[in-house]
């Protein structure tokens, strides 16, 4: 027998789907057959599984050890993290985890190096979703019978080459709360970018974004090329305006994929080290003079509306990331200087 005592991260949700993840192999005419014959109960009685679960409610699995092992996934969530990623003596709850910036019981708030995935692309790469697991795991924030029944996830996404602040819900009120934030952009989103040429004032520019699938790639038009077509806002205002380079601080108004680096590509200003909508010469020079690896793209400050309940903490605050050392090998280069 196996006791599952019902936590805030599985409250409010229905028996029959709590089951189906917990058991997640299980066909449902399994499950359903099991509470009709009491071999799962909630709270000692007999159930349908329509029921809505509460904080301290008690399910009891009357199966064997290797029936539940048998439709269960493996719990660990850490699947896809290369052996290269840490030492081999190291075990995954012993991950090196990116620069915290904020923490509770409910959301975790860090620094993604860039060149690390925010979610998992594929099966064989890890992303800031399994050091997030890790990092939960490794403090004590869960345990990994927990991982069966919530998993925590990251809120918002940066391309793989842009470093900068990611949110993830820790605990399932934490995500769904930032989720929804995110969703409905209520939360100020500021950027800084280092580009070719000379920016010297603050502008809000627009137009539509159509993405090229075949390519991977984004392109800004005026006019709606197709049903597809995104209308995207983006606002900027110089920090440092240099003979060759400028240091903007940039507002995602709307939040597409790619929006900024081409946007800013297509008003003649790609980013520095942009592979994608950049300038290639000029992506070498600065390789081979500031030894840069990614785009000067950095998710640098993070502004939260007001806000109750378990995200009330953040309520109304602004969380900042420091700049990456390669960021600040440019700012330093005679590019910048009049």
């Amino acid at each position: 027998m196996r006791v599952i005592s019902i936590g805030k991260n599985e409250a409010g949700q229905r028996l029959d789907k709590m089951l189906a993840k917990y058991l997640n192999r299980a066909p449902k005419s399994f499950l359903y057959k099991m509470l009709r014959k009491k071999n799962i109960t909630l709270n000692g009685k007999k159930a349908e599984g329509s029921e809505k679960l509460a904080v301290g409610d008690e399910v009891k699995l009357f199966l064997a050890e290797d029936t539940i092992e048998k439709f269960s996934e493996p719990v660990s969530g850490l699947q896809g993290i290369k052996k290269d990623t840490v030492r081999k003596e190291s075990s995954p709850r012993e991950l090196p985890f990116p620069e915290i910036l904020y923490e509770d019981e409910n959301v975790l708030i860090f620094n993604k190096p860039a060149g690390m995935l925010s979610q998992k692309a594929d099966r064989e790469e890890a992303s800031m979703v399994e050091y997030v697991i890790s990092h939960c795991l490794k403090t004590g924030k869960m345990k990994p019978e927990d991982l069966r029944l919530f998993r925590p996830s990251v809120c918002n996404r940066l391309d793989r080459n842009t470093s900068g602040i990611l949110v993830a819900g820790v605990s399932l009120a934490g995500l769904q709360e930032m989720a929804k934030l995110f969703h409905d952009r209520t939360v100020h989103k500021y950027y800084y970018g280092i580009i070719m040429g000379r920016l010297e004032k603050e502008k809000k520019i627009s137009g539509y974004l159509t993405k090229d699938h075949g390519k991977n790639q984004v392109v800004i038009t005026e006019k709606p090329l197709s049903e597809e077509s995104q209308w995207i806002e983006t606002e900027y205002e110089p920090v440092s305006v240099g003979k060759r380079v400028t240091v903007l601080k940039i507002l995602l108004i709307t939040g597409r994929s790619h929006q900024i680096r081409a946007h800013l590509a297509s008003i003649g200003h790609p980013l520095i080290g942009d592979t994608k909508y950049g300038n290639p010469e000029q992506n070498r020079l600065f390789r081979e003079k500031y030894k840069i690896r990614s785009q000067m793209l950095h998710a640098g400050e993070l502004t939260f509306p007001a806000m109750e309940g378990a995200c009330a903490a953040l309520s109304q605050k602004t969380v900042t990331a420091p700049l990456p050392e390669a960021f600040r090998r440019v700012m330093r280069g005679e590019e910048l200087k009049i």
